[in-house]
């Protein structure tokens, strides 16, 4: 109906907000209250829910394992709903890993129209060498496809190892770990930070905690 025939409704006490009329230019949180107008409620069905993890080494990003590894799904079950992870990180990575029951926003986000930068934290065996530091920055060819460039900066180095930021603007398979591979460096450990303005920030390792409305909103944008 019109903004005008909705407001005229409220007024007549045909809309209630958790069992209480509702008033005109009230606020509402869709996810969490009740809305009902002529006492069959408005919207329903099962609240969206965001949800950032720490995924440690070793636990898979599926929902269920056939070899009786960890998954992702063993971690999350406190949710209350079933979410899914939007993306990967392989086994032996960790770090940020996005999971959601919004199959709108997951598919948005996995199509590659609408990718979001994704930050890492490279740690590699030995002092990185220029050359080799330059060329993490081109375009690779991974199995067949060649990729966009990736922003690379040194965070740390010595003579046993290197740590490096690395920003990717694309999601294929195990990106990173074939450009270390092609170029001879050995990743002594792979974390991801970031995806888009999303940020992991300073949760736990197997911790996770819902997403605000702000991050949410930046990874529809």
């Amino acid at each position: 109906m019109s903004r005008r025939a909705a407001e005229d409704e409220i007024r007549r006490g045909r809309v209630l907000v958790n069992g209480t009329p509702a008033e005109i230019g009230q606020k509402i949180d869709p996810d969490n209250d009740v809305v009902k107008y002529n006492g069959e409620r408005v919207g329903g069905g099962v609240r969206k829910v965001y949800i950032m993890l720490n995924k440690p080494v070793g636990v898979v990003t599926t929902m269920s394992d056939e070899r009786g590894r960890t998954c992702v799904a063993d971690l999350v079950g406190g949710v209350g709903v079933r979410v899914y992870p939007i993306g990967r990180l392989d086994v032996m990575s960790e770090g940020l890993l996005l999971l959601t029951n919004d199959g709108e926003l997951s598919n948005r986000l996995t199509h590659p129209k609408y990718h979001k930068p994704k930050v890492y934290h490279v740690k590699i065996s030995g002092e990185l060498e220029p050359e080799k530091a330059q060329a993490l920055t081109r375009p690779f060819n991974i199995d067949g496809y060649i990729t966009k460039p990736a922003d690379i900066s040194v965070i740390s180095m010595d003579k046993d190892e290197t740590t490096l930021e690395m920003t990717l603007f694309e999601g294929r398979n195990r990106q990173i770990r074939k450009m270390c591979e092609q170029l001879g460096l050995h990743i002594k450990t792979l974390r991801r930070i970031a995806i888009g303005e999303v940020k992991l920030g300073n949760l736990a390792p197997g911790k996770w905690r819902h997403l605000t409305r702000t991050q949410v909103e930046s990874l529809w944008r």
